[in-house]
């Protein structure tokens, strides 16, 4: 079998741009944004599952079945709540609607919601590596025994009666932020979903790792795709698409600090938005706690801005290791799309 190439342009030397969703959007609504993103010659839609809102894997199905070559990944679905044969199951399904469509995209989950319902996330590097291997193997029609310490298999395969009995192919994607789970990712993975909120500069350490989790297993960097998640607000006012990111930054900067570690900002920021924040946070306290909030941090860990200002700043993670951005649109969906049709940065 050949190894893919990923490279950040499309054939017709246009950037490689893709769509993320999450719960902003009744999903009826996403399956016209997917079908314009189509239209407009974007690669992909990625619907989160990020909080407890939104499961992906249906509104997945929903854009797949009004697409005809859009691409439909979950953005990302957590290794913890599915066993991996039912993982291996829901996503051979997608298949079976999309063939050749669909991406994987799996990770470790955050606290304090896992926590909160339940889960210990001990281990998270070895229950990765069994799952991705164990889910690997049942889409590649195998006959799967596996007494590992979080995936217990016993000649355990997908079983059609019906439907054809294929591989389906389906790459993995793991969520990484932390440089661990990065360098596993290099290791098992066919591409890494590189989160947002980060800075470019954030980029290079995750690049890093990534290449020494490939070196293990001889694989070159070019054969492991690097999508990124990009939160893009985009205006013809520069203040106004900086005030609608800012909330969302504000937010992330209180309930996941160790995204926001990972970028460099200052913990005197951390503890400021902390101080204000609970969890789930109200509007409120996300408005009051944004007033801390400086431009200079909105600007760094988003792309927001007027259009130019959004395509220079996607640019910039493109230019840090990224290979195809996964745009998070605040604001206007259709406006964030057309400003990154048949776009042909220069890196």
């Amino acid at each position: 079998m050949t190894t893919p190439t990923f490279t950040p342009f499309t054939s017709k030397g246009t950037a490689r741009v893709a769509l993320y969703l999450q719960d902003a959007h009744r999903i009826r609504e996403g399956m016209e944004f997917a079908k314009y993103a189509e239209q407009r010659g974007f690669e992909a839609v990625w619907q989160a599952e990020s909080r407890l809102v939104r499961e992906a894997t249906v509104p997945m199905a929903a854009f797949a079945s009004v697409t005809e070559t859009l691409k439909v990944g979950s953005g990302v679905v957590d290794c913890w709540s599915r066993n991996p044969a039912r993982l291996a199951a829901t996503f051979s399904t997608l298949d079976d609607l999309a063939p050749g469509r669909v991406l994987l995209g799996i990770g470790a989950w955050w606290d304090p919601l896992a926590k909160k319902v339940g889960i210990d996330r001990a281990k998270p590097l070895r229950a990765m590596r069994e799952i991705v291997t164990a889910v690997r193997a049942l889409l590649n029609n195998e006959n799967v025994t596996m007494n590992g310490e979080f995936v217990k298999l016993d000649g355990v395969e997908l079983d059609y009666v019906y439907q054809e009995r294929r591989p389906k192919d389906v790459p993995i994607y793991i969520g990484a932020t932390g440089m661990q789970m990065m360098e596993l990712t290099g290791e098992i993975a066919d591409g890494v979903v590189l989160n947002y909120l980060v800075s470019p500069e954030y980029n290079a350490k995750a690049i890093e790792a990534l290449g020494a989790g490939a070196a293990k297993k001889n694989r070159s960097m070019d054969s492991i795709d690097r999508p990124q998640l990009v939160v893009c607000s985009v205006h013809e006012d520069r203040k106004t698409a900086l005030d609608m990111a800012r909330l969302m930054v504000t937010q992330y900067l209180g309930q996941q600090p160790h995204i926001m570690k990972a970028s460099g900002v200052p913990q005197s920021l951390l503890d400021k938005v902390g101080s204000v924040l609970t969890w789930p946070a109200t509007h409120e306290q996300v408005v009051a706690a944004s007033k801390h909030v400086p431009d200079e941090i909105v600007q760094m860990l988003t792309a927001s801005g007027t259009p130019a200002d959004a395509r220079e700043q996607v640019a910039h993670y493109m230019r840090n290791g990224a290979t195809c951005p996964i745009l998070y649109p605040l604001g206007d969906v259709r406006a964030m799309i057309d400003a990154f049709a048949d776009w042909k940065p220069v890196l």
